[in-house]
């Protein structure tokens, strides 16, 4: 990786990847996001598989992908992203006609977040994307934060209240695995997101958690994000973490404003899909 995935912010440059078989729709989307988005980094490629080199050599904070590529159909390519790039949990957006089209026949698949219609004009597009990489500086949600400092928890805590979030505070693992089980029995996840130390007293560390909720709860990364805090600055120690299930890093000691932008970056992600959810489920069950 070409930079370290915990460091990373994207408030400052966002970088986008545009992945889309016709050179003249990139160089639209591509100056259009110039355009709303003059900060932002836009890198754009025709093939699925110069998006697989892209993306083993840097971090991206969104994805466009066209449906129908040269070399791979989109899903495929979406489905490659969340299970083998070593990148965080980002949106990834399909650009469309026949968008409409696939939903109707459920195949949109689990690893796209959003989709895009590409009759509403390219101006909406770049409203869209921006709503992912400048989301409000406030929100709402409850964040399962597991610390076993006390002091480093009661600072962290500050920050995330003062922007409106509830946190629920634990110590260790084996609490945060016990309060998930209860929440679960009672048929709710238990939290919006879960922020994490990977070293933490006890038997269990962050990384056993997130092994936990990944694998035994069979949480995907949309369904409950994992940020976990990391003092190892490694890439390939950094990309083994977000292989093994972790949404995003955010590198210790923390930075306030990093934390904060990862954070809700994430939140704002699995809102998204919540909502899609919902939609597509009324969609396909509209009441009598």
């Amino acid at each position: 990786m070409s930079a370290s995935i915990s460091s990373r912010d994207l408030s400052n440059t966002p970088r986008v990847l545009v992945v889309d078989g016709s050179k003249v729709v990139r160089q639209l989307i591509t100056r259009v996001l110039k355009t709303e988005l003059p900060q932002a980094e836009v890198v754009g490629c025709g093939t699925a598989v110069e998006a697989q080199q892209l993306l083993d050599k840097g971090v991206f904070d969104f994805m466009t992908i066209a449906l129908r590529l040269p070399d791979m159909d989109g899903l495929e390519l979406a489905r490659y992203v969340r299970e083998f790039a070593p990148q965080v949990y980002v949106p990834i957006v399909v650009v469309s006609g026949d968008v409409d089209d696939r939903l109707h026949r459920r195949a949109l698949g689990e690893h796209v977040t959003d989709y895009f219609d590409k009759s509403l004009g390219f101006q909406a597009l770049a409203e869209f994307i921006r709503g992912y990489v400048k989301p409000d500086s406030a929100a709402e949600g409850m964040v399962l934060y597991v610390e076993d400092s006390r002091v480093v928890a009661l600072a962290t805590r500050r920050m995330l209240e003062k922007i409106g979030l509830t946190v629920r505070h634990l110590v260790s693992v084996e609490d945060a695995l016990a309060l998930l089980e209860a929440e679960r029995a009672k048929g709710s996840v238990g939290a919006d997101v879960v922020l994490t130390d990977i070293s933490l007293k006890g038997e269990l560390t962050g990384g056993d958690l997130l092994k936990f909720i990944r694998t035994d709860f069979g949480y995907s990364k949309g369904k409950l994000p994992v940020l976990v805090m990391t003092g190892d600055e490694n890439p390939d120690s950094q990309a083994a973490l977000i292989r093994a299930g972790a949404n995003d890093l955010v590198e210790k000691p923390v930075e306030e404003r990093l934390l904060v932008t990862k954070l809700l970056f994430q939140l704002r992600v699995a809102q998204h899909l919540r909502t899609r959810e919902e939609r597509t489920r009324e969609e396909m069950d509209p009441p009598e």
